[in-house]
Formats: C-alpha cells, structure tokens, sequence
C-alpha cells in the first residue's frame, strides 16, 4: 500500500520542515522527486540524505513568487520525466501580527509567498496534469484557515486563501482527473519553532517550547513525519476517492479547546 513507484513528484520547500519531510518520505516510497527549494544550501542537504538512502531525487532552484521561474522549472522537469503526477506545495513563510500593526510590506510578503506561490505551482502543474489526464495536487494549509488564532492575520489571511484555492481547483478539474486536498496543521515542530524561540524568548526557550506545546490538547507539538504520512495516503492511489477536502491533523486543537 501507498507505493509511489513510477510517480513524479514536485514538492515545494522542500529542503526544511514538513516539505523536507514529505521529500524523504516520498522518495523512499518509490517516487521521483523534485526539490523545489529557494535555499540551495537546505535541497542539497535534502538531496543528499534521501540519495544516501537510496532514493531518486533532483534539486531545483525555484523562486515560487516567480511566475516565470515556476512555469521554465516545470517545464524542464516534464522534458526530464515525462509528467508530474504529485505536486505538494509545502513553501511558506509566517508572520506575527495583527491587523494594526501589520505593514503592507508584510502583508504582500507573506501574500506573495504562500498564495501567489500556491497559484503559480498549481497553475503551471494543472496544465500538465490536464494533458496526461489526471494528477494530485496537496496545499498545505492550517489550522489558521479555520480558526482564530491570536496575531496571526496576514498568515490566516494567506491560508485561507490556500484553502479556498484548494476547493476551487478541485471543483474545477474533476473531469480532468486532478485531484486536490489540503492539510491543516497544527504547530509542528520545526527549525522555524526553534528560531522563533531563540530570536522572540532568549533564555527561555525550553519554558516557551513547553507553554506552546501544551497549546495542542493532546500536550505536544505534531512533527513533519507525521504530517508527512497524511500527505503520502492523500497523494497515493489509496486516496483515489478523496478530493476538495481539508485534512486537520492538529492534536485536537480544533475541536477540543475551550
């Protein structure tokens, strides 16, 4: 079950967190990946362990704010494998701020990155898909799109959109045979957490780490490889009857706070 044999995948952010994850994952399921990755330095390291690991894998400079960029990239890797049958968009950038303090700088940022990034993969994919009649699109969204969160409202604002892309194109292509859904964490642990802590509570990161952990009900924070789990069922044959679904995997948080 969930072989990815013979599959081409296209993964964003690929090189830290959740993509790198969903990358190592992949690959040993059979796949072929593409590392699209704004940070060479972090898809070599990933390229790497996944070679080490005996794993097929490519990385690929990629800007996803890029239009251009993105269309060239996916080109080349359709004349280099024939097609992309898996795209996951896990580029994405956060910002802490509300609606008052948050500049338009900021704004368009985490604007350009996480929607525009998400449109440009998607668009540039969908039309490849098409021509081989069939494909999978997974969006990583969050549990921002769903709920309130305290000082988040540029990155809600642009996993919201994520999620409402995401039902979009899934209505849209069903004839096509493209499928897409998308995931809502809820904080996972990643080099991004460990930043935040050591650039906003130096000298209390272990204090901050544990107070944030218990924000999930079930008491610690999810990490990449399990996320990465839900994305290998969503993106396999397994899940050939799931599509324009939202997948929280959030340790409880949406339903059992409060």
């Amino acid at each position: 079950m969930f072989s990815l044999q013979n599959k081409t995948a296209v993964i964003t952010g690929a090189g830290s967190g959740i993509g790198r994850a969903v990358a190592e994952l992949f690959a040993q399921q059979g796949a072929t990946v593409f590392i699209l990755e704004l940070n060479a330095t972090a898809a070599e390291s990933a390229l790497a362990h996944i070679q080490e690991k005996g794993g097929k894998a490519f990385a690929v400079p990629c800007n996803v704010t890029d239009q251009a960029q993105v269309k060239d990239v996916i080109s080349k890797i359709v004349a280099q494998a024939g097609r992309v049958d898996i795209l996951v968009n896990s580029a994405g950038i956060s910002h802490i701020g509300r609606l008052d303090n948050t500049s338009e700088a900021d704004f368009e940022k985490v604007f350009q990155v996480n929607v525009k990034g998400a449109y440009n993969t998607m668009q540039a994919a969908v039309a490849q898909m098409q021509q081989q009649r069939g494909g999978v699109i997974l969006n990583l969204a969050s549990i921002a799109a769903s709920v309130g969160l305290s000082d988040r409202f540029a990155y809600s604002m642009s996993k919201g959109a994520v999620f409402s892309m995401t039902l979009s194109v899934a209505k849209d292509y069903l004839k096509d045979n493209i499928r897409c859904n998308c995931i809502s964490p809820a904080r996972v642990h990643t080099p991004f957490v460990d930043n935040f802590l050591k650039t906003n509570y130096p000298g209390k990161e272990s204090e901050m780490f544990e107070k944030l952990s218990k924000t999930q009900p079930i008491g610690r924070m999810g990490r990449p490889d399990e996320i990465a789990a839900l994305a290998l069922y969503l993106c396999s044959d397994e899940a050939s009857f799931i599509t324009g679904t939202d997948y929280p995997i959030d340790g409880g948080f949406i339903r059992l706070n409060g």
